[in-house]
């Protein structure tokens, strides 16, 4: 079955309601891997699965599925590890008394789902193994009672450390100790049994320092009064770890060796998960079990969409006997769309085992589902709604052939209408000549008469109550259908002037239309899928919104820049002042006053410009730089400049003159 199919028809979402209804790893992997087959024999014995498991959900008593978890981890190790960890061990016996009520659920059952029941009878319960485990595990630690020897070596380390505590204790409340240690309290250091001594008398303490406090007043050590019996507890749990080790790869062996039965087991449990949580969708969606033919023939009885749920009007469908092709017409927002998704989506639960919510179901299996539903459009690779539709109805035209299924949405649209309907109708006559099973839905009238005329097809509408203006979203198979385009805008708030013109272009005749009555108490209507009439809006309001808050920014730039504009115009430039020269992305001292032709005098890196007012914004006001009475020739005059027009103001020299270097604006 082709990805592109799977996708459009949005067969991933089914498989994500299984998974949610699973309780194991290793059940949502088997999900995951499912797709629909095309052998007529594998689908029945799916379909059986399901149904007898929907049987055994339906009679209340809670199935024992394991959650499986870590086991396939542990299965990984073995005959990789010379020793399981205990809490390894303890996942192999879960799975074993789970395995063990299993089969004892099924036995009783047996009657009812011979099948799915006949799947325990392949399970080990390997009693032997799980008793094995059961005594020598406990509480993910091996038990003492695993051994007679590792009993008795844990005793002996008992005793052991009570005598150490009990020496210890000794120590602690001797007179002779009590101004050496900073506290009267034992603790273990690096597996060492310790006592705090107070740094100056270290020396006089015999033992073994074994730590330092932070602050190095105290030091840790381990009096030599208790060295031999910590050295005899050193050995003691070094033959408790040999034994504990011994016991464990004494399980590994026995847990090795029963690996395929466990394998087995663990399959199996995952299968009936898998199995399970079928069933499970089957009753929630409260479907039922289709039956596979071999004639070719869809028949559907009340079905409904899995995704739309309940709410969904039933679809009564029956093609393949009498004819092969349904041409479905009628408005948009009718469910002509949900109508080919909905026949399709059904003979892809069925070919995986799904049972599918309709009140009955017979359905052929095709090797393959050819769809093209959606305009496909495409920016990165530059495919318009037409090209999308052509480059999939090509690929379509050539996997087509008697055992597939072809639905083909909105047919030659995206392109000029007589162009597209002799596409569309040549398209047609090749899949009935290949002998496809064809849902087709469009809205050219020629395609109507086409398949009016043409043996083999048959006409299929939505139905549209007329008075009330809102799509039955129901399918009647005989009939075609009208787009009733006019009816829906004038319905949906379109200006009536406009809906007579338009009557007038497509029909060349005149028609008032008028805008439709509401009745009281009744907001603006509309129409939408499984929408009422009298609850939608007239508009799009995200549209209208949106459109709205842009004219009301638009406005409120266009004011700031005004206010701003005048702001600066009243302001004006003052020598001294330092601005900011848009154009040169520079500062600068402003050294003439605003000419009339709005030019001002900058100084940039001690060369003057003349610059438009419109290029300089304030960045610094000559007050905040300079004093009151400041002389700004400090600044805007070379020195010479400022010597010479001081001679010149006491007196003339002849010869003498200013140079003033100007640059062009930018």
């Amino acid at each position: 079955m082709n990805e592109t199919t799977l996708k459009l028809l949005e067969y991933q979402r089914i498989k994500e309601m299984i998974e949610e209804l699973t309780v194991s790893d290793m059940g949502r992997d088997l999900v995951r891997a499912l797709k629909p087959d095309t052998d007529p024999y594998i689908i029945r014995n799916w379909l059986m699965e399901t149904s007898e498991s929907r049987m055994l959900l339906d009679k209340g008593a809670s199935v024992p599925l394991s959650s499986l978890n870590g086991i396939g981890k542990v299965m990984e190790k073995l005959g990789k590890v010379t020793a399981l960890l205990p809490e390894d061990l303890t996942i192999i016996r879960n799975v074993l008394v789970g395995t063990s009520r299993m089969i004892s659920y099924m036995k009783a059952r047996f009657e009812l789902a011979p099948n799915v029941a006949s799947y325990a009878t392949s399970m080990f319960t390997l009693d032997d193994l799980a008793e094995e485990i059961d005594r020598c595990i406990r509480d993910s630690r091996v038990d003492d009672r695993a051994s007679p020897e590792l009993a008795r070596i844990r005793k002996r380390i008992t005793i052991v450390e009570e005598r150490i505590a009990s020496k210890l204790e000794s120590i602690l409340h001797s007179p002779a100790w009590q101004n050496k240690l900073q506290d009267q309290v034992v603790s273990i250091r690096d597996g060492s049994y310790v006592i705090p001594v107070k740094r100056e008398h270290r020396r006089s303490v015999e033992g073994m320092v074994v730590d330092i406090s932070s602050s190095g007043s105290t030091v840790f050590i381990e009096p030599a009064a208790i060295r031999s019996l910590k050295n005899e507890l050193n050995l003691l749990k070094l033959e408790e770890e040999k034994e504990v080790f011994r016991l464990l790869s004494w399980l590994t062996g026995m847990a090795e060796g029963y690996r395929r039965e466990i394998m087995i087991n663990v399959q199996t449990m995952a299968h009936y998960d898998f199995i399970f949580a079928k069933a499970k969708l089957s009753n929630a969606m409260r479907a039922v079990c289709p039956e596979i033919n071999e004639d070719r023939r869809i028949l559907i009885c009340g079905g409904r969409h899995p995704l739309i749920g309940n709410s969904a009007i039933p679809l009564n469908i029956d093609i393949g006997e009498d004819y092969q092709a349904l041409v479905i017409t009628g408005p948009n927002t009718g469910g002509k769309t949900v109508v080919l998704k909905t026949v399709g989506l059904f003979c892809l639960m069925a070919q995986s085992g799904l049972h599918v919510p309709a009140d009955s179901a017979s359905l052929p299996v095709f090797r393959d589902i050819l769809a093209d539903i959606g305009d496909g459009q495409s920016i990165t690779q530059s495919l318009s709604t037409f090209s999308s539709h052509i480059r999939n109805i090509i690929s379509i035209m050539q996997c087509a052939g008697p055992d597939t299924l072809v639905l083909l949405d909105e047919l030659g649209t995206g392109t000029d209408p007589a162009e597209g309907m002799g596409i569309a109708t040549a398209v047609l006559e090749e899949l009935k000549r290949k002998d496809s099973i064809i849902l087709a839905t469009t809205h050219y009238g020629e395609i109507k008469e086409f398949a009016r005329n043409t043996p083999g097809f048959k006409n299929g509408c939505m139905l549209f109550d007329p008075n009330t203006l809102m799509p039955l979203y129901t399918l009647s198979i005989g009939i075609p259908g009208e787009s009733n385009a006019f009816l829906i805008s004038l319905r949906l708030g379109m200006d009536p002037g406009i809906i007579s013109r338009a009557h007038e272009i497509t029909y060349r005749e005149k028609n008032d239309y008028q805008a439709p009555a509401i009745a009281p108490g009744q907001d603006k209507p509309g129409i939408g899928p499984g929408q009422d009439v009298s609850s939608a809006p007239l508009v799009n309001t995200d549209i209208i919104e949106s459109a709205e808050r842009s004219v009301e920014a638009s406005k409120r730039r266009i004011e700031s820049r005004k206010k701003a504009e005048k702001q600066r115009i009243v302001s004006g430039f003052k020598i001294g002042d330092c601005v900011f020269v848009t154009s040169m992305n520079r500062t600068g001292i402003v050294c003439e006053p605003e000419n009339s032709r709005g030019e001002v005098g900058v100084m940039i890196m001690k060369k003057k410009f003349l610059i438009n007012r419109k290029r300089l914004r304030p960045y610094i006001n000559g007050k905040d730089l300079y004093p009151e009475d400041y002389d700004l020739s400090i600044v805007l005059d070379s020195r010479d400049d400022r010597k010479k027009r001081k001679i010149m103001g006491k007196r003339h020299v002849e010869g003498l003159a200013i140079e003033i270097r100007e640059g062009n604006s930018p």
